[in-house]
């Protein structure tokens, strides 16, 4: 009885050390999922799956298994959750409310780099608190996607060590709730700021200056997010430049900067690293998955996007930053 009741004991022990592993690679995403209705030059969408969540979980995908914990109100069409239940993208921690969904109506102009909010409607997101499914809490990359900064805090208190976090947030958080801000950062691994935020952030201009005060707060590593200009990364010890993909035509820039923090999250998961050399990678990733967002409306053109799609981009970045000249493809003559 004694050996049988001791080789169940280390059966036991043996799966739950598989499934820590496994929850290792897993990506754990929270953050908004929205309806947007969008305006640009080239063209207009009505009520579109998107928040930073969606956006994010779905780039997260192309890379590793994502959980992602958001709130939707009762409205909210199933279609939505039906295309990241396909892309294998766990639920459980979807909490779906009585209510509206959380709605936002915007415009571009011709400079795609700047939205103009026409309307926000907050619903069942003004109310969301944060709960992580207790199988859940040891998923060894946390993506904290913008919202308020004491919800961000929230989660950190609720996950057990993750090997990755990586935070966002905005200029209405850096300038209403910066304490909050700044305890966030202080318990990141990776901070995920665009050119104005880090400024205003760090009360500097130069973004060097900047990046050393933001890695001052805590995290090991500053991303720096230039939109159509690529994205820079500071560490102690080194920076580097990512470029962005030169696309002829961009239709839709929503939902880009969540793309590219998924992807990145999504590629150091399938890496289990966060070395210097890997976040170089997931940096140029995520400019190759975010140049893929912003060719239709909302998140239409991830929804078709491949691997090998990301892959292809992924080498032609590459080759855009290097010093040397690369050899061109030979085109068939017929």
């Amino acid at each position: 009885m004694q050996e049988l009741a001791a080789a169940r004991r280390i059966g036991r022990e043996v799966r739950d050390a598989e499934k820590e592993q496994q929850n290792k690679r897993h990506v754990l995403i929270v953050g908004s999922v929205a309806l947007d209705t969008i305006g640009t030059p080239f063209g207009q969408v009505t009520e579109a799956a998107g928040g930073s969540a969606y956006y994010a979980a779905i780039a997260a995908s192309f890379y590793a298994p994502v959980r992602i914990v958001a709130v939707v109100g009762s409205d909210f069409p199933k279609q939505h959750l039906d295309v990241l239940t396909a892309r294998g993208v766990s639920l459980d921690g979807l909490q779906v409310k009585d209510g509206r969904t959380f709605r936002w109506q915007g415009r571009y102009e011709y400079d795609m780099s700047q939205a103009h909010t026409i309307a926000t409607e907050l619903n069942v997101f003004q109310d969301f608190r944060p709960e992580i499914p207790k199988v859940w809490r040891s998923s060894g990359y946390v993506f904290l996607a913008n919202i308020d900064p004491d919800l961000q805090s929230s989660v950190l208190d609720q996950v057990n060590r993750p090997q990755v976090v990586a935070a966002d947030t905005m200029n209405f958080w850096i300038e209403g709730k910066r304490d909050a801000v700044l305890k966030v950062l202080g318990r990141a691994d990776i901070s995920l700021l665009n050119d104005a935020e880090i400024r205003q952030l760090s009360g500097v201009s130069g973004l060097v200056s900047a990046a050393r005060k933001v890695l001052d707060l805590g995290p090991k590593i500053a991303v720096i997010k230039k939109g159509e200009h690529g994205a820079v990364m500071f560490s102690r010890e080194a920076h580097f430049a990512a470029p962005s993909y030169p696309l002829e035509e961009v239709r839709d820039p929503t939902g880009a900067g969540d793309s590219f923090a998924g992807a990145l999250v999504g590629y150091l998961a399938s890496q289990g690293e966060a070395s210097e050399a890997a976040v170089r990678r997931a940096i140029v990733h995520g400019s190759a998955v975010a140049s893929f967002t912003v060719e239709d409306f909302g998140a239409a053109r991830l929804l078709t996007l491949t691997r090998d799609e990301i892959e292809q981009r992924y080498r032609e970045m590459r080759a855009f930053a290097s010093v040397e000249p690369q050899p061109r493809a030979r085109k068939e003559v017929k």
